[in-house]
C-alpha cells in the first residue's frame, strides 16, 4: 500500500527530503506541502517535478498519511496539533520544539498518532536507549560550532555577546538541555533528542561553544551507565544555505522515512 507523505516547511531540510520522493521513493508519494512562503515552494516542486499541491497545515494533516514535519520552530505547533489530531504519524528533526510541548505525545497516543524522531545527525542514540531500560548516571554534550552557526540565537541577546566578533573558542553556554533548547532553538535539537533518549531533559547536561577555528558542527556526547561507558564524537557538515543545520540532518529525515516501509530495518 502507498502512504501518502506530506512535508511542512520546504526549505532546506524539507527541499532535499522532497526532492529524493520526488525521484522515488519505495511505499511513499509525496502529495502535498505546507509553506509559509508559497510562490517559493510551488517553484521548488515545480523545479522538482513533484505534483503535489501547496495546502494549510490543517489540509496537510487531512491529506497526509505521513507528516515530515522540517518547518522552523515557531511554527512547530500549527503543523504537530493537526497531525496528532487526525492520528497521523509525524517524522521530525524538532526535539527542542518537542520538549518543550510534550502534551502533544499525549494528543497522538489519545488520537492514534506517531511522533519519529529524525536523529541521524547524533551518534550514538540506540546504545542510550538500550542503557535507559537500566540505570543512567550521566549524560553530558558539548556542541561546539562556528560562530555563524550560532547567529541569532535568543540567548546570545541575554549573554551579550556577539559571536561574530569572536576570535577565540567561547564558552556560550553551560546548563541542562531544557534551558539549552529554549536559549538556542535553531541549534540544539540533537541535544533534545539526546535527552528524550536517556534521562530527559533536565538531568542532560549541555555546553555549547562557539568555535571560529572550526568549519563543521561538533557534537561529543558522554555517557556514564551501570550496562556502559562511552564516549562519541561526529562532525557535521554545515548546509550552505543554513549553516546552523548540518548536511546530513535531512539525510536522517530521508532514512526514517526509508524506515517506515523498509522490509530490513537496521538500528532501533
Amino acid at each position: 500500500m502507498i502512504q501518502k507523505v506530506g512535508i511542512a516547511g520546504l526549505g532546506t531540510i524539507g527541499a532535499a527530503v522532497a526532492r529524493r520522493l520526488a525521484a522515488g521513493m519505495e511505499g511513499l508519494e509525496l502529495v502535498a506541502v505546507t509553506s509559509g512562503r508559497r510562490e517559493k515552494a510551488e517553484a521548488t516542486l515545480a523545479e522538482l517535478g513533484a505534483a503535489a499541491a501547496v495546502v494549510t497545515p490543517v489540509e496537510l494533516a487531512e491529506r497526509c498519511d505521513v507528516i515530515v514535519e522540517c518547518a522552523p520552530t515557531a511554527a512547530f505547533l500549527s503543523i504537530a496539533r493537526p497531525a496528532m489530531e487526525a492520528g497521523r504519524v509525524m517524522v521530525t528533526v524538532s526535539a527542542a520544539a518537542l520538549i518543550e510541548n510534550m502534551d502533544i505525545v499525549d494528543l497522538a497516543r489519545a488520537r492514534g498518532g506517531r511522533i519519529i524522531m529524525a536523529t541521524g545527525a547524533l551518534l550514538g542514540l540506540d546504545a542510550v536507549r538500550a542503557a535507559a531500560k537500566s540505570e543512567i548516571h550521566s549524560v553530558t554534550m558539548i556542541t561546539r560550532k562556528p560562530p555563524k552557526s550560532l547567529k541569532g540565537a535568543p540567548h546570545l541577546d541575554v549573554i551579550g555577546v556577539d559571536v561574530l566578533a569572536l576570535t577565540e573558542p567561547t564558552k556560550l553556554f553551560d546548563g541542562s538541555a531544557r534551558e539549552g533548547a529554549r536559549g538556542f532553538p535553531a541549534n540544539v535539537n540533537v541535544a533534545a533528542a539526546l535527552a528524550l533518549a536517556g534521562i530527559g531533559p533536565d538531568r542532560t547536561r549541555l555546553q555549547i561553544w562557539a568555535d571560529p577555528t572550526l568549519e563543521r558542527n561538533t557534537h561529543t556526547i558522554k555517557v556514564d551507565a551501570d550496562s556502559a561507558r562511552f564516549e562519541l564524537m561526529i562532525e557535521n557538515v554545515p548546509s550552505p544555505e543554513k549553516p546552523g543545520t548540518g548536511r546530513i540532518t535531512a539525510l536522517s529525515m530521508i532514512a526514517a522515512l526509508e524506515g517506515l516501509t523498509a522490509t530490513l530495518k537496521v538500528g532501533t
